[in-house]
């Protein structure tokens, strides 16, 4: 038998027992048929912690970081992860207390709740929406598939791989919800982390653990003006940026919310915080690294390259069965959250209060994939799949966490002030870090991310005392918000 068909038996014989214990795991589980979207959308609030802990983890680890962290071949690229535990600790802490207190289903009926506004739900709700669909998915997707053409040095074209990740993607998040997604997230963790380890054990005995000839900026913590990450850009806008994706964002905190209570969700983000500390960090610089001294600069196609040539030939099958769940594991994580964001937030307060759950998400399901196939090459022309996701990332987020911020700790406030302020945030931040705009400038992204927040906080404010006569009044203590 050839390495390729012994590579492909074992990709099989690996992905089907993943989705067999998955089977098993969910087979027995009572469901809510009152509730279609608590069950569809939260697991029936059935998630123990051991599987928030690891839907969040391989809900956030997938291609896109292994190959696009990676692709940038530094150290300095750590700090991404490590300033992830502090948002996974305001996460815990801030957000999962007022989420279960609301009850709500998506981050943004905090909104609607809190403004007492269903259109400012709708409008947050869109824009999670179209950051899925238009940069995220697309994204993890093309990833994917460029580590396994760079990977099996393979001749099929990369829009073929990346079809087939979205059309397998696509019916997984269909018949299963965010139970199996979660499941499954779960056991595919397991067999993603412990795979990447490997794979930087391997690499640093390929080079025997001497990493003399790297140039002294790949190694670095400290980034200067120049780099992907300045020092400075720590003390500024990092905070934030975590902030709002481990708190705000759906498909991340959708995993927190679908446990039974508070207690639970909070040891699952903790227990993925402990993961992030322990293994993350490693195995997102540490191949990177080495292809440099190996191969030179090749950016993205590190990744792929240094686990093709260092992988022992029957292992490739099983790590091709990981890279694959990464890649599926996110994509419908995506996929499960954009519709729940569409179904919860837009078509039952516009269109039909009581739809067929099942059926309007394959609608949209079907829609959010053909966007993406479309968009994959776009994602083929940037020089660095992670600084321009996290570039295009600030569209949508200082704009968007600034109205948390402000309903959180304001009363009293118009929600048309507060949909002002994410319009003014998106052209603001565009404005100054596109390099079509007339009015970009060459500070670092990232320093622009609090000028940004901080200009739609008090736009929003502002507004909507001169503007609609309100008088904003301070929420007082923390406690306060989680009142009725």
């Amino acid at each position: 038998m050839s390495d390729n068909m012994i590579q492909l038996a074992v990709f099989i014989i690996v992905s089907a027992l993943i989705g067999g214990l998955t089977y098993v795991k969910c087979r027995g589980q009572k469901r809510d048929h009152n509730s279609q979207n608590k069950e569809y959308f939260l697991a029936g609030g059935g998630l123990s912690w051991i599987f928030v802990a690891g839907s969040i983890t391989l809900t956030n680890l997938s291609t896109d970081q292994l190959v696009g962290m990676n692709g940038n071949q530094m150290m300095l690229l750590v700090w991404w992860e490590l300033a992830a535990v502090i948002g996974l600790i305001i996460l815990a802490k801030v957000f999962i207390p007022v989420y279960y207190r609301y009850q709500c289903t998506t981050t943004t009926e905090l909104l609607e709740k809190r403004y007492h506004n269903k259109h400012i739900r709708a409008v947050i709700g869109g824009l999670f929406f179209l950051g899925n669909a238009l940069i995220y998915m697309p994204a993890v997707t093309y990833s994917g598939a460029l580590l396994m053409q760079t990977m099996f040095k393979v001749d099929i074209p990369l829009m073929y791989i990346a079809l087939i990740f979205a059309l397998v993607g696509a019916m997984y998040a269909f018949f299963g919800g965010l139970r199996a997604v979660a499941v499954s997230d779960t056991y595919n963790g397991v067999l993603v982390l412990g795979m990447a380890v490997l794979v930087v054990i391997l690499a640093l005995f390929a080079i025997d653990f001497d990493f003399s000839g790297i140039p002294a900026e790949r190694l670095t913590l400290i980034g200067d003006a120049d780099s992907p990450l300045p020092w400075q850009t720590l003390l500024t806008g990092m905070v934030f940026i975590q902030m709002y994706y481990w708190g705000t964002n759906q498909t991340i905190t959708q995993r927190a919310m679908a446990a039974p209570n508070v207690k639970e969700a909070q040891k699952g983000v903790f227990a993925a915080a402990i993961i992030r500390i322990l293994i993350v960090p490693a195995i997102v610089v540490v191949p990177g690294i080495v292809s440099y001294k190996l191969y030179g600069d090749i950016g993205d196609a590190a990744y792929g390259r240094i686990v093709g040539d260092l992988m022992p030939g029957w292992l490739s099958g099983v790590f091709a069965a990981a890279m694959a769940a990464a890649v599926l594991s996110t994509y419908n994580s995506l996929l499960n959250s954009a519709t729940a964001l569409y179904v919860c937030d837009i078509h039952e307060a516009y269109f039909e209060k009581n739809p067929n759950v099942f059926k309007l998400s394959g609608y949209v399901t079907l829609g959010l994939t053909i966007l993406t196939l479309v968009l994959v090459p776009v994602y083929q022309q940037a020089d660095s799949i992670i600084n321009l996701l996290q570039q295009l990332n600030g569209l949508l987020s200082m704009p968007i966490l600034s109205i948390f911020i402000v309903g959180l700790l304001f009363t009293n406030v118009d929600a048309r002030a507060a949909i002002a302020a994410v319009i003014f945030g998106v052209l603001l931040y565009g404005s100054l870090t596109f390099s079509f705009s007339p009015f970009y400038t060459t500070v670092h992204y990232i320093h622009l991310m609090p000028v940004t927040l901080f200009s739609c906080v008090a736009f929003a404010l502002l507004l909507n005392k001169f503007a609609f006569g309100q008088q904003t009044r301070w929420a007082g203590r923390f406690e306060a918000v989680l009142e009725k």
